[in-house]
């Protein structure tokens, strides 16, 4: 006999937590988020993972569950996230939940002290007496404790409470006994984003996502297709959009998904500390953060102006709300890019941007005409021009391949993509000069992520250059979480 209810089914977003500069939970902001997501989704879910729960108080958690409910106002239904350390606890926040109008409550197994499955068990007992609809959600990186298949086939059968699982393991063999054990008993949700066509085309009745908060209309794309058995579609954006959410997936999540937000324009804060920008979500990561949903079209093109040697271009520039809306002063840029993995094929590039007949076109042309064994200088690009100087002495044939061809191939397919993106604006190449420093560790091997490593650092440090990124208060912001990515390496 199925308990699955009618509404369980389709995208839900697991909705961030906005916070003010006086660190309370930022109404204006949380509105603004649902509304943003809204049109697009089928449930929303307050005070989950990525809600950032264990840092909100019970009055906080109280907080957001009412706003959201509020907002919604019935037009989806409302899981909110009740999980606490303790049983007392998160009966108590249950049932608050339940008297205040949610739909349903989502409950993780109680974390930190790892119990025991049988304890996990009588837990989710306690709460079925509740008498709310529950969601059993299976989060082993968090909880520190991954639901056997007979833990979860025992909970889901033997509850009349329980309605469905959401299961954020990434772990598809699980995933599989949950179809064989209790699909059409209860409904069976993916919670891990980088899984979600392979888990709906495997059966799941829909997803609680962190990327619901960013591309929720590309999840329900997703949705769609494998619900009306055009798995071809599904793949196809779930293609598109794997480098976003991997990094969303294994970066910290709660800022990574925030600051994405920040780039679209929602007025959304960082996560509470310990988590901090720059911390778990790393700087190397947020430039492609940025690039993927440019690529998705989460950034809008604007168009932007810049002042080059007393002439005007434009272009359609994708811009961030840093993005300056005219550009200036070209007398000397600077800007920086880091990219990885792996290790020995990370990229760090430092660029001097600026036009051809003032400070660093003069450098560019100085430093060609004086002699550097080991650190041999290469013109790379005539548009604009751009000179390579490696950071480490080039001592082989192999170092040399990998410096002037892969970092090379890297940095120029860069530029051009830059030029394509309105970036570099195309009228003024001719004026314009780029000297880039570039490191290629001694170690490295694999030819291929040397030159993407090269170019995802190289449109980073175009786009920091002409944006004067970092700006004053991000580096204010950041300077807590500041690591250097070689001393502190393991």
């Amino acid at each position: 006999m199925t308990k699955k209810p009618d509404w369980f089914k389709g995208i839900f977003p697991a909705l961030v937590t906005p916070f003010t500069a006086q660190d309370e939970v930022d109404e204006a902001a949380f509105r603004a988020l649902i509304r943003h997501v809204l049109p697009h989704v089928n449930g929303v879910v307050p005070c989950g993972t990525t809600g950032e729960f264990p840092y909100l108080s019970m009055e906080e958690r109280k907080r957001v569950i009412e706003i959201c409910l509020d907002e919604v106002n019935g037009r989806v239904p409302v899981v909110a996230g009740t999980t606490c350390p303790s049983t007392r606890e998160t009966v108590a926040l249950t049932a608050w939940a339940r008297d205040a109008g949610a739909t349903a409550a989502l409950v993780a197994a109680p974390y930190y002290l790892k119990p025991t499955f049988n304890e996990v068990y009588e837990h989710y007992e306690a709460l079925n007496e509740v008498g709310i609809p529950l969601i059993l959600y299976n989060i082993p990186q968090c909880a520190g404790t991954h639901f056997k298949w007979w833990t979860a086939e025992g909970m889901a059968r033997d509850f009349e409470n329980v309605v469905g699982i959401k299961d954020t393991s990434g772990d598809m063999p699980f995933m599989e006994a949950l179809f064989e054990k209790v699909k059409g008993v209860v409904g069976i949700f993916v919670g891990h984003d980088e899984i979600l066509c392979a888990a709906l085309a495997a059966g799941a009745d829909g997803a609680i996502l962190a990327g619901g908060n960013l591309i929720p209309d590309i999840y329900q794309e997703i949705y769609a297709a494998v619900r009306r058995g055009d798995l071809d579609t599904a793949q196809m954006w779930q293609a598109q959009i794997q480098k976003l959410v991997r990094i969303l997936s294994r970066n910290g999540t709660t800022q990574a998904i925030k600051e994405g937000l920040q780039m679209m324009g929602l007025p959304i804060s960082n996560s509470r500390h310990p988590i901090m920008p720059g911390g778990a979500f790393r700087r190397e990561d947020r430039e492609e953060l940025r690039i993927q949903l440019e690529n998705l079209g989460k950034i809008p093109r604007l168009r932007r102006e810049f002042e080059i040697n007393g002439q005007v271009y434009t272009s359609d520039f994708p811009a961030i709300p840093r993005t300056p809306a005219r550009f200036e002063d070209f007398t000397m840029k600077v800007g920086e890019g880091f990219a990885g993995p792996p290790f020995h094929e990370v990229a760090h590039i430092d660029l001097l941007l600026g036009l051809k007949d003032g400070p660093v076109g003069r450098a560019m042309e100085r430093a060609l005409s004086e002699s550097r064994p080991g650190h041999e200088l290469r013109v790379i690009c005539e548009r604009p021009r751009t000179l390579l100087v490696p950071t480490v002495t080039v001592r082989t044939q192999k170092q040399r391949r990998h410096v002037y061809e892969e970092a090379a191939r890297g940095i120029n397919l860069a530029i051009e993509h830059e030029i394509a993106a309105g970036v570099l604006p195309e009228g003024a190449l001719d004026d314009l000069c780029m000297i880039a420093n570039v490191f290629v560790h001694p170690a490295a091997a694999i030819r291929t992520r040397i030159a993407f490593n090269n170019y995802k650092a190289m449109r980073a440090a175009i786009r920091k250059a002409l944006e004067n990124r970092p700006q004053l208060d991000e580096l204010l912001n950041e300077k807590e979480a500041a690591r250097h990515p070689f001393r502190y390496a393991p």
